[in-house]
């Protein structure tokens, strides 16, 4: 298990725990009192310590090492029916961006998100999560797919940032989230985006189109990180928890500005504490959000998705 800096305490009481049951293992003796108060204050300590996150706390457990990725998600939400589609058809098969098919409660949906890795060698075969132009383009493809085959998407969105290399430049990554943005606005099936860590700028936007936009509730979502909008103002990452706080990134945040539609509860603690539990909520509240939008016809979501996107941020003729 990692810990963040700031759940120091929640780790030297578990340490406690552990040590008291090796104790009551080791020695026959009965330690059930004291294991019993020790859980309850580690529960009330993370209780304490998660109801009191600053934005810039939230941002590290969005990116916690032990938080559950895409595939995580998909596997759980498909009752391990997912099946993993690969390429956009013209360069390469980005390992960034997966998606596939998938049977939600025995129905068919088009699963698509992004995967970060869960140890160094693949987060360097994933990209760290940040995909290149074919990485859009193949979600696009999958789309399309879903859409002939009249099969609702759920996209699962976690990225630090669409990949910045010239060589992605070069392959026209801006084209490429554009294209995805204004794609998603026709496509006629039903579209779920969900946020189940970091959703960064352009590498967001181009899977985040859609009916209903919803955040985990340790998770943010913003034009740019805390530490390059620091680096920018500041030229120093030193001022990265007075950018997080400036840019109004968290769940909480976007809902009260109306730029998303709803937040998904997380176990106590974040969902890296019960990825099992995070994804069975993640499951009900995609399940519900379906059925709602599968009795819209399709062109009355088309004018609502549009509509809703339209009367996002203020602006002064």
């Amino acid at each position: 298990m990692n810990y963040l800096d700031f759940e120091e305490p929640i780790r030297l009481l578990e340490e406690e725990l552990e040590k008291a049951r090796q104790i009551a293992e080791n020695t026959g003796i009965d330690g059930s009192a004291t294991t019993s108060e020790l859980e309850q204050k580690i529960k009330n300590t993370r209780k304490e310590i998660y109801g009191n996150l600053t934005a810039w706390q939230k941002v590290q457990v969005s990116r916690h090492p032990d938080r559950p990725y895409a595939l995580h998600y998909f596997n759980i939400l498909s009752d391990n029916t997912f099946i993993e589609l690969h390429g956009d058809r013209t360069v390469k098969d980005d390992k960034a961006m997966v998606g596939g098919f998938g049977k939600l409660n025995g129905e068919p949906v088009m699963f698509i998100g992004q995967q970060k890795g869960i140890n160094a060698k693949m987060r360097m075969y994933r990209n760290f999560g940040m995909a290149n132009p074919e990485g859009y383009r193949k979600a696009l493809r999958l789309m399309k797919l879903a859409e002939k085959f009249n099969v609702p998407i759920v996209c699962l969105i976690d990225t630090p940032g669409a990949y910045p290399g010239i060589e992605a430049e070069e392959r026209g990554q801006g084209e490429a989230i554009a294209r995805n943005i204004y794609e998603m606005f026709n496509i006629t099936v039903p579209i779920i985006c969900v946020i189940i860590g970091e959703g960064a700028s352009g590498g967001a936007l181009g899977i985040g189109v859609g009916d209903k936009v919803l955040m985990m509730q340790y998770t943010w979502y913003s034009v740019i990180s805390p530490e390059s909008c620091s680096s920018i103002l500041w030229r120093s990452w030193d001022f990265k928890e007075k950018a997080a706080e400036a840019l109004k990134l968290t769940s909480e945040d976007m809902l009260a500005n109306k730029l998303i539609d709803g937040i998904i509860p997380e176990p106590e603690g974040g969902a890296h504490v019960n990825p099992e539990e995070a994804a069975q909520i993640l499951k009900q509240t995609v399940t519900e959000q379906l059925a709602k939008l599968k009795k819209i016809k399709p062109e009355k979501r088309i004018e609502q998705r549009i509509k809703k996107f339209e009367a996002m941020g203020v602006f002064e003729d």
